[in-house]
């Protein structure tokens, strides 16, 4: 069974603001010399990583709703310069919008099932949706 991240994508208003910070993470990461990867570090590891790795996503949660979704290719431990050790999730560049899901605040990240996930959107030649009208769009059954 596969298994996903689910994690707020704290301060971004729209997918533009998160393709910015993909973008942003890449050219840090390439700076470093790590190659351009996408990465996102949190203070935790997850125990169930095996089960990430065969398949999982990160879904991000912009503006209280699941907006898109990223690939996880793998997990690095990093220790920062306060000594403190991190977890890197190591994120596919590409990201895929979803359907909208609305969701509730909640800190750190949370597994969710394949079967909770949100489906991906199809590609109708059209960007995503803003989040409220993602969410009335939902409701309404029309996507």
């Amino acid at each position: 069974m596969t298994l996903h991240l689910i994690k707020l994508c704290a301060g971004a208003e729209s997918v533009d603001d998160l393709v910015a910070r993909i973008d942003y993470r890449r050219r840090v990461n390439e700076a470093a010399g790590q190659g351009r990867v996408h990465d996102h570090v949190t203070r935790m590891h997850p125990r169930r990583e095996k089960e990430l790795l065969d398949g999982g996503s990160i879904y991000w949660v912009i503006k209280g709703v699941v907006l898109a979704r990223q690939n996880i290719l793998g997990f690095e431990r990093r220790t920062g310069k306060d000594e403190i050790e991190r977890t890197a999730i190591i994120l596919d560049p590409a990201y895929i919008l979803t359907e909208p899901q609305p969701r509730r605040a909640f800190q750190g990240w949370r597994y969710l099932t394949g079967e909770d996930a949100p489906k991906d959107l199809k590609q109708r030649g059209r960007k995503s949706p803003s989040p409220e009208l993602g969410v009335e769009l939902a409701e309404l059954g029309l996507l």
